[in-house]
């Protein structure tokens, strides 16, 4: 699964209509080459991709020397909120995923965000209990323990984590989809350098 691509659709959603270069600039704004490995090169391939693809449709506009513009389609909608819900849900290794769904996260209810975050945390938390029971009796080599405890380590931290966000969340933190018809995971309703 692809941050790109995610973040792609919804910066796009985000706008209603837009081109690469804004969606390129938006992105950059949010340092999301630091915490998604977004490459820069990538992302025009990958909104011709997802125009190929049917995800986005694409624009030409006229008198413009040759920019296109995006919307998306029905089908990227649909893979957006896809993606979206993966990336919340699945502990990965790689951090890029969780990273790009956090970012999109007011795209969805406050009680569907709480929901996939109670399903991440209960998959930390059955991945924590396996580690643990696959490796307590590991003996040889020994420092290998190590990267097993690492790995316990890392799982305690995103369970505790996420525990916290759903809490916060439940407080009523950040503005979530269908609260505020101008918010930010609204459709259409993103104006550049928002974040």
């Amino acid at each position: 699964m692809s941050a790109t691509r995610l973040l792609v659709l919804g910066a796009v959603r985000g706008f209603g209509r837009a081109h690469g270069y804004l969606v390129r600039t938006e992105l950059l704004t949010w340092g999301a080459d630091e915490w998604a490995n977004v490459k820069w090169g990538s992302l025009y391939h990958a909104l011709r991709q997802l125009a190929k693809d049917g995800l986005l449709r694409a624009i030409d506009v006229p008198d413009s020397g040759g920019r296109v513009d995006y919307e998306l389609t029905e089908a990227g909608d649909e893979e957006f909120f896809r993606l979206l819900r993966t990336a919340l849900v699945r502990p990965e290794l790689r951090p890029d995923m969780l990273t790009a769904g956090l970012a999109l996260l007011p795209a969805l209810s406050r009680a569907e965000a709480i929901e996939l975050l109670e399903k991440r945390l209960h998959a930390l938390e059955s991945g924590r209990a396996d580690i643990i029971e696959q490796t307590s009796a590991w003996t040889d080599p020994g420092h290998v323990q190590e990267l097993f405890d690492l790995w316990v380590h890392n799982t305690s931290s995103g369970a505790d984590w996420t525990r916290g966000l759903i809490e916060r969340l439940k407080a009523g933190a950040h503005t979530m989809a269908g609260e505020d018809p101008a918010g930010f995971g609204m459709p259409g309703t993103w104006t550049p350098t928002q974040v």
